[in-house]
């Protein structure tokens, strides 16, 4: 039934539709759609110009660009004599052990000398060392060309080839060759693989979390054979949160990928009863 508005009920009603002083439309849903709310919303639009590009100080970008190549031309630069100082640091270590120089400080051994210079690791030393060691007399003579790193995996080679050792050859390919290049070269003659980039990843854990992860990748380790590294053991951890994370209603993508990495940590014979087991259940 229609009720006829009485006087002054349809004003009463629309100054309940005005937003208070502050500004806030105080209203119900319904209301907020109606044209009196658009357009009190519309006037609170405020269109701002886009900045001005800042004039460009020519002098100041020339300056400050001329800086950063420094810099960078610096870092390169301490980086390689970086490389030839440790191999100096190298042949001085073969020396002091070969005529016991650590008796001067009154030490025991070449050991405790090597604990008090490398407190944090003496695996670096014996590094540098090693390269002096495998590699021929006409190699050591061009190590500081090719700096630490690079010698470090010609001694790889060295220790291997023996007396066959091409050292010619593999001088030439370390000059030329950027380190990360280098390294793959030769792993790839080392393990007749062709090895994929790498990567090394840091990222800080507290020490009460260190048990489980160690735990966890000695378990994964277990798993996949002890020759594989503790980063195939990671992928894997990684590829068994991602497989359950992704089973129900996740994306299948992930789920394939995680699945086909998990094929690819299987030794021969259990990727046979994989497949064989995949056959019979799709027929």
């Amino acid at each position: 039934m229609l009720h006829p508005h009485k006087p002054g009920q349809r004003a009463r009603n629309l100054d309940r539709r005005r937003p208070p002083d502050d500004g806030v439309i105080k209203s119900s849903p319904a209301l907020c759609a109606s044209q009196e709310s658009i357009l009190v919303c519309l006037t609170n639009f405020r269109f701002r110009p886009m900045p001005m590009p800042p004039k460009l100080n020519r002098k100041r970008a020339l300056f400050v660009l001329t800086k950063i190549d420094e810099i960078l031309a610096w870092e390169k630069q301490k980086e390689m004599e970086r490389d030839t100082r440790f191999v100096d640091l190298g042949r001085y270590l073969c020396e002091v052990r070969a005529g016991q120089y650590w008796r001067l400080e009154n030490l025991k051994s070449f050991d405790e000398l090597l604990t008090r210079r490398f407190p944090e690791s003496r695996r670096k030393a014996y590094y540098l060392m090693s390269i002096h060691e495998h590699l021929p007399p006409q190699a050591r003579k061009d190590l500081k060309e090719v700096g630490w790193t690079k010698g470090l995996e010609l001694a790889k080679l060295a220790r291997r080839d023996g007396q066959h050792f091409d050292c010619a050859t593999w001088l030439h390919r370390a000059r030329e060759m950027p380190k990360e290049d280098f390294r793959r070269e030769v792993e790839k003659e080392l393990t007749g693989k062709e090895t994929e980039p790498s990567e090394l990843i840091y990222f800080k854990v507290y020490k009460s979390q260190i048990p489980v992860i160690e735990q966890a990748i000695e378990t994964a380790g277990l798993m996949l054979g002890t020759d594989k590294s503790r980063g195939y053991c990671l992928e894997m951890i990684c590829a068994d949160f991602l497989a359950g994370a992704h089973l129900d209603d996740g994306n299948p993508e992930i789920l394939l990928n995680s699945i086909s990495r998990y094929y690819k940590f299987l030794p021969g014979e259990q990727q046979q009863a994989f497949l064989v087991n995949l056959l019979e259940k799709a027929s």
